[in-house]
C-alpha cells in the first residue's frame, strides 16, 4: 500500500473499534495463564472455535504443566485429534510443560526471551499471553491482523514483524491493551480476505483499501417479488 493512515486518523479508527468492543477479549476459552498458553500453542492453523471444542474436555483433566504431564502425549493426542498438526502441536505441548517445571517451577514467565524459549512457542504466541495475562501493551500478528493493518492503512509491512512494529508505532497508547483482539475481531468478522464487507464497515470511510466492496444492488426479479409482498 502505497499511503499510511496518519496518526489522527489511526486514533478516530481505534476509536470507532473500541466503541463497538468495549471490552475485547480473547475467543479462546482458558481457566489460567497455563491454558491459554496451552490453547494459544494449539490455535495455531486452526479455528478457535475449534480449539475450544477440544480444549474444554481437555482443561477439566490437565490444567497445569503437571496435569498434563501426567496424561502423556498419547492422553493429550487423544483430546485434540480433531485440531490441525495435533501430532506435533500435542510434543510441543509436553515438551513446554515439562520446560514449565524445570525452568519456572510450573508457573507461566512473563518474560518475553523465556517464553519463547518454550518449545512451541514463538513471537505471536508470547504476545498473546503478555497482553491477555500479564496485561502488557503488546500487539500479536497473525493472518488476520497481518490483512487489516495493511488493507487500512494502519501498516504496510511485508512481514508480521513489519507490522507488527509499525503497529506499535501508529497506535495510540490508550489503545494498546485491545489494538490485537479489535484488529483481530474485525479481520474474522468484518474485513474478510475474500470479500470484505465494506457496506457495513464503522470504519470504511478511514480505511485505505480501494476498491472497496458495494453493497449488492437488487435485481428486477426480487425487487418485483418485494413489490408483490409489500400490496400483500
Amino acid at each position: 500500500m502505497a499511503r499510511r493512515l496518519t496518526k489522527a486518523k489511526a486514533e478516530a479508527l481505534y476509536a470507532r473499534l473500541a466503541a463497538i468492543r468495549p471490552d475485547p477479549r480473547t475467543e479462546l476459552a482458558y481457566t489460567n495463564p497455563y491454558t491459554l498458553l496451552v490453547a494459544v500453542v494449539l490455535s495455531a492453523q486452526s479455528t478457535d472455535k475449534g480449539v475450544n471444542r477440544a480444549t474444554g474436555p481437555l482443561f477439566k483433566v490437565a490444567d497445569t504443566p503437571q496435569k498434563m504431564l501426567k496424561l502423556g502425549e498419547a492422553g493429550l493426542a487423544d483430546h485434540i485429534k480433531t485440531i490441525g498438526l495435533w501430532r506435533n502441536k500435542a510434543k510441543n505441548v509436553i515438551a513446554l510443560s515439562q520446560a514449565l517445571i524445570e525452568r519456572h517451577n510450573g508457573e507461566v514467565p512473563r518474560a518475553r526471551d523465556a517464553l519463547e524459549a518454550l518449545p512451541g512457542v514463538g513471537r505471536k504466541t508470547a504476545n498473546v499471553v503478555l497482553m491477555e495475562v500479564f496485561g502488557e501493551g503488546t500487539i500479536a500478528v497473525d493472518t488476520h491482523v497481518f490483512r487489516v493493518a495493511n488493507r487500512t492503512g494502519l501498516a504496510d509491512g511485508k512481514s508480521p514483524a513489519d507490522v507488527e512494529a509499525q503497529l506499535m508505532r501508529i497506535t495510540p497508547t490508550q489503545y494498546l491493551r485491545g489494538a490485537h483482539h479489535w484488529l483481530i475481531l474485525h479481520g474474522r468478522y468484518t474485513c474478510l480476505a475474500r470479500k470484505p464487507e465494506c457496506p457495513r464497515c464503522p470504519i470504511a470511510d478511514l480505511c485505505l483499501y480501494s476498491p472497496k466492496t458495494r453493497a449488492i444492488a437488487p435485481t428486477k426479479t426480487s425487487a418485483a417479488a418485494g413489490a408483490k409482498s409489500r400490496k400483500r
